[in-house]
């Protein structure tokens, strides 16, 4: 009899529900500030998002119900299998077992629908015609592009420039599915136009990106544009919680009990957390899991940045998060990882994180991208950039295995494919790039200008 490679879910064992990882914290979560300094109201977030989905943001409930609706969508290509990596293993030589969740086969081609189609439902159950949004390396772009075809809603999305001209199949995708995709910074809003007069060659940033989008979203006095979010806030990581929890059953259908290592790339959060937190929620009731949200040593925010109170975008427009960041000005090095490159993180992750009970760890492109072509010459499978550094820190974790002579369990998202990005693979090939680790004067630079904005508390249980 032949190995079991892969699991398969049938579409009545799919997740009924989304996992909030926010009501078993031992330490609170923190919340988000206004310009005053006071807590954020859910009502203060009414001008950019859809009261059903701001419930969801400060929901206090462990279990949320998916709409039937939201159901039939995500019937389209979920659930996804998770494959054991025979052929990677065999190529390390390490005793250790590993898994992938393949959320490539959506649509669009990453884990990102898993939140488009659930928050275009909301919006337009809200009785909302547009959405606006921001991208970075094109894949949520692509998958808001996606889910508004299928619901009837315009797209916007403004994407940061050097993604834009790096990779240009990304817009032609968003295009083919009806959304209008212009490079960002932009001439179409204020701040956009701010910018570009500052600095005509700047290669944007998600922080500007979104900064446009929310502009866009606000200035339409018809109340029928909202904006959209793909990653960092609660109610997009409530949503991604599908992936973790079929790996949950797919694991036990391969014979596995309790994983030793659980890993996803980390820029924002939305597949790490999806990924990560149905096992965080083990590790904090006893579980002894190791957790890594893995991320470029060019745009290190859980592993190098400070913990502080910061705007999400450049132009102020978001509440103030509690969160590790880099500072809502950083202009990042356009590596090819463009999805990764976001100045913060979701304040869930990096909560948890502050409690310990996450292990970040930062690599550089180089070895991710050396990653990524062993496991495209043993898996087969293409994966994107941002994806190349999960399966680091998994040829990481497979190697120490095999140091320590010990048979581990290692279970990581496949977040995306790289089809679209195979400008990155060539220059690499090439040997065109080079590693960029991000000097601490950078840092400074500018987590400095925001030592009088509010402190977040530190306090954390101590247990992990």
């Amino acid at each position: 009899m032949s190995k079991v490679s892969k699991v398969f879910l049938s579409e009545k064992e799919m997740p009924k529900h989304w996992y909030n990882l926010a009501a078993d914290l031992p330490t609170p979560l923190q919340p988000p500030l206004g310009p005053d300094g006071n807590p954020v109201t859910p009502e203060m977030f009414a001008p950019i998002f859809p009261m059903n989905l701001i419930e969801q943001e400060v929901s206090p409930e462990r279990w949320i119900d998916i709409p039937e609706g939201v159901l039939e969508l995500l019937y389209r290509w979920r659930p996804t299998p998770l494959h054991r990596a025979y052929h990677l293993e065999q190529a390390l030589g390490t005793p250790a077992k590993i898994y992938y969740k393949n959320e490539s086969l959506s649509p669009a081609g990453s884990h990102k629908p898993n939140t488009a189609v659930a928050q275009a439902w909301y919006n337009k159950e809200f009785g909302i015609k547009r959405l606006t949004t921001e991208t970075g390396a094109g894949q949520w772009g692509s998958a808001l592009a996606f889910a508004c075809s299928l619901l009837g809603l315009e797209c916007k999305v403004y994407m940061v420039r050097i993604s834009f001209d790096q990779k240009p199949f990304r817009k032609m995708l968003m295009g083919a599915w009806g959304a209008n995709c212009v490079p960002s910074p932009s001439t179409e809003t204020k701040t956009g136009q701010a910018i570009l007069d500052k600095d005509p060659d700047t290669p944007g940033s998600l922080g500007i990106a979104i900064s446009e989008a929310i502009e866009a979203a606000v200035m339409d006095e018809s109340g029928q544009t909202k904006y959209s979010l793909g990653s960092v806030l609660n109610h997009v990581m409530l949503h991604q919680t599908i992936i973790g929890q079929e790996i949950k059953k797919q694991l036990e259908i391969f014979g596995e009990k309790t994983p030793d290592v659980v890993i996803g790339c980390a820029g924002g959060g939305s597949n790490f957390a999806g990924t990560a937190f149905p096992f965080v929620a083990d590790k904090i009731n006893g579980a002894d899991i190791d957790i890594i949200p893995v991320e470029p040593a060019s745009c290190p925010t859980l592993t190098r940045a400070p913990f502080l109170y910061d705007h999400g975008d450049v132009a102020k427009m978001t509440p103030l998060l509690p969160m590790y960041s880099l500072g809502h000005e950083f202009i990042p090095p356009p590596i090819h990882a463009g999805g990764l490159r976001y100045h913060g993180m979701s304040p869930l992750v990096c909560a948890a994180t502050l409690e310990g009970l996450l292990n970040p760890r930062a690599i550089h492109q180089m070895e991710c991208y050396e990653s990524a072509i062993l496991f495209a010459k043993t898996e087969g499978i293409v994966v994107a950039p941002e994806t190349s550094h999960a399966v680091a820190a998994t040829i990481q974790e497979a190697n120490k295995a095999k140091e320590e002579g010990k048979e581990k369990v290692i279970v990581f998202n496949l977040s995306g494919h790289g089809l679209l990005d195979l400008t990155g693979y060539d220059k690499f090939l090439k040997g065109e790039l080079t590693d960029y680790a991000l000097p601490e004067e950078d840092i400074l630079k500018y987590t400095e200008p925001l030592a009088d904005l509010p402190k977040p508390s530190m306090a954390k249980t101590g247990k992990w």
